[in-house]
């Protein structure tokens, strides 16, 4: 009896091990593929699919020269999208263009980084066009997801990364947002605030100290 336990602990550890094992063989292989979908799309190709199935493709190459990280922004802010990368929000500008471009992203994957990011740390965005545009990180929020000030067009060019907060929480879900908004780099005036919108960075401030 001892014997079989054993023996069935053991392939349970074995496929615990290759169900691991084939997770990151997908997410390597979906990875080169967004890859190859991106270089697609520099050299002209529209909406330029990872893989024919896929209902998302490259918009913009994001990369943070202090942390040494790279990420390719996806179209779209929904499952499949967030499930292989950040995802750009379709009524915000694209990445690198003139306005507000917001892009989200899970806290513990592809956008775990925000946590590490300081004032003035720059964030380069790779556009299409091949382009590369420099943002400077300026603010940090946390906020209820009902504020949806944060995702307003008026004002200087910036980047804005959502992702939910806390951020070392384990259990997905919950009301809170944790926001950094990154200027782009020639233009550097910090946008007026109406009143409201000082009340709800307040208000946002007072949740996360307490």
């Amino acid at each position: 009896m001892k014997l079989a336990a054993a023996a069935l602990l053991l392939l349970f550890g074995a496929w615990q091990v290759g169900e691991g094992a084939w997770i990151q063989a997908k997410a390597w292989l979906a990875e080169g593929l967004i890859a190859r979908a991106w270089v697609r799309t520099l050299e002209g190709e529209a909406n330029a699919k990872p893989w024919p199935w896929a209902d998302t493709w490259p918009v913009a190459r994001l990369s943070v020269p202090k942390l040494g990280i790279e990420r390719y922004v996806l179209a779209g802010a929904h499952g499949q999208a967030l499930a292989f990368g950040p995802g750009h929000a379709s009524h915000t500008v694209p990445p690198g263009a003139d306005g507000n471009s917001l892009i989200g992203g899970h806290r513990d994957t592809h956008l775990a980084f925000l946590g590490e990011l300081d004032p003035g740390d720059e964030i380069l965005v790779e556009r299409a066009d091949g382009q590369t545009v420099s943002y400077r990180v300026r603010e940090t929020y946390v906020l209820h997801r009902s504020e949806l000030w944060i995702a307003s067009q008026e004002g200087p060019s910036r980047l804005t990364l959502i992702t939910c907060w806390p951020l070392d929480e384990w259990q997905a879900g919950g009301d809170e947002r944790y926001a950094v908004v990154a200027f782009r780099a020639m233009n550097q005036e910090v946008p007026n605030r109406s009143a409201a919108r000082a009340r709800a960075r307040a208000a946002s401030s007072s949740r996360s100290r307490g």
